[in-house]
């Protein structure tokens, strides 16, 4: 799940991720910016979901995938939308 949250005399916006996968220890994500390399840790809950709170620019688009315990590669199923990539699969989208 994704929540925006717009401000309007600044130039970001506060994006929160919530996450839940089964039998996850560890969700990072990866993509923000245009940062592949660069991880954001999500904070795992005791419900066992996982959140990270990020800021953004306003009038963006960011490409990012959820990094599950550091091997497997999944999407978020509420992103604004979904692109192919160039590894024949998807990445999720977020538009601000």
């Amino acid at each position: 799940m994704i929540l925006k949250t717009y401000y309007k005399t600044k130039d970001y916006c506060k994006v929160k991720f919530s996450f839940t996968t089964d039998n996850a220890d560890t969700v990072q994500i990866r993509g923000l910016n245009s940062d592949w390399q660069k991880s954001i840790m999500m904070s795992k809950k005791k419900d066992g979901s996982f959140t990270a709170d990020v800021t953004l620019p306003k009038d963006s688009r960011h490409q990012f995938k959820y990094l599950v315990n550091e091997k497997e590669w999944l999407n978020e199923p509420g992103a604004d939308a979904h692109e192919p990539n160039e590894f024949g699969g998807s990445n999720s989208v977020i538009v601000l």
